[in-house]
């Protein structure tokens, strides 16, 4: 953690993860065992003073953006709610962002049984979290492999390990399951006897760190970004300024059906505009010359495929929106 900060009679510290306040958000009201699975998701901003020596471009950061989620279930959901957490992370990493099954490893990472006093001492809970781990593994015919000391110190955990282009071998999406926080928050809910229970907590990030995921995305990709996820989709090159006018009004049309879209309308050659367009790997350039504004077409070209011929506004909208909705 980053030190403590005196303001006037205050003693403040950036946070290093977002789990406390989860766990108070929880306890602000009693919850019956009806309400439950309660899920409360945050993208939030966390710090961590990391060594000099570990912060390692957008992999390893000091101040991070965490796409995550705390799940609150009794005892007998956790099977279910594990699945679902697992089922997620397929649908986000090979559905949306089509990598191959083969570019992950999966592992359960335990506590280092030869030294204990990392960990919160609680032996009856780590049996029971490794073995229900280890069942929904095995239920749902996923290959793992086991890893000892990776586990949190309050946990077992699993842990989606990628091979990044780079060779280095990362955590981005995980799993974990928590009998500590609930117990020293003394988290409760009023279960079907009447009587009070304490739930379990899944700690679950789909994207992890977000820094490191665009890091992962973009070593991947080597920066050909699909059409759905680039920032900027279809660049308009007027070739002089007499399409100015023209080329703002497409932009407008653009935006209008939700796509990301920006004019070059420096004062350059055609030739230059390409070939910079080219080399920020814009998925879409329009080429606008006098004959595309009489015509009432746009010039096309891919950064892909190379020049693809001219459309109407309508037909590469279409094609575009197309794209987009199946993700190519």
């Amino acid at each position: 953690m980053f030190p403590v900060m005196k303001m006037d009679t205050e003693e403040m510290v950036l946070r290093p993860m977002n789990c406390p306040h989860h766990m108070l958000i929880y306890k602000n009201e009693m919850h019956s065992y009806r309400d439950l699975p309660i899920r409360i998701g945050e993208l939030a901003h966390d710090f961590r003073y990391e060594n000099s020596g570990a912060v390692c471009g957008l992999e390893r950061v000091r101040q991070m953006c965490q796409n995550d989620a705390h799940l609150f279930v009794r005892p007998d959901q956790i099977k279910e709610e594990v699945g679902k957490v697992l089922n997620l992370i397929f649908e986000v990493y090979q559905k949306d962002f089509g990598f191959p099954s083969s570019a992950f490893k999966y592992r359960l990472s335990l506590r280092d049984k030869n030294n204990k006093e990392k960990y919160i001492d609680n032996d009856e809970m780590w049996e029971t979290a490794e073995n229900q781990l280890r069942e929904i593994l095995t239920e749902l015919n996923i290959d793992f492999y086991e890893a000892e000391g990776e586990a949190a110190f309050y946990g077992r955990k699993i842990d989606i390990q990628i091979k990044t282009e780079l060779n280095h071998d990362i955590t981005i999406p995980t799993c974990q399951l928590d009998f500590a926080l609930p117990e020293r928050f003394e988290l409760e809910y009023i279960g079907e006897d009447g009587k009070e229970h304490r739930p379990v907590v899944i700690h679950r990030a789909i994207l992890g760190s977000s820094d490191r995921f665009i890091a992962f995305l973009l070593e991947e990709t080597k920066g050909n970004l699909p059409v759905w996820l680039a920032p900027t989709q279809v660049k308009i090159l007027p070739i002089t300024d007499n399409q100015h006018d023209y080329c703002y009004k497409l932009k407008e049309k653009f935006t209008k059906k939700g796509l990301r879209v920006k004019v070059d309308d420096r004062n350059e050659k055609i030739g230059y505009k390409i070939r910079e367009a080219q080399l920020e790997k814009i998925p879409y350039m329009l080429v606008i010359g006098q004959k595309e504004v009489e015509e009432n077409k746009l010039s096309v070209r891919s950064h892909k495929k190379g020049d693809l011929g001219t459309m109407t506004t309508e037909e590469f909208i279409n094609q575009l929106l197309e794209e987009i909705e199946k993700k190519i």
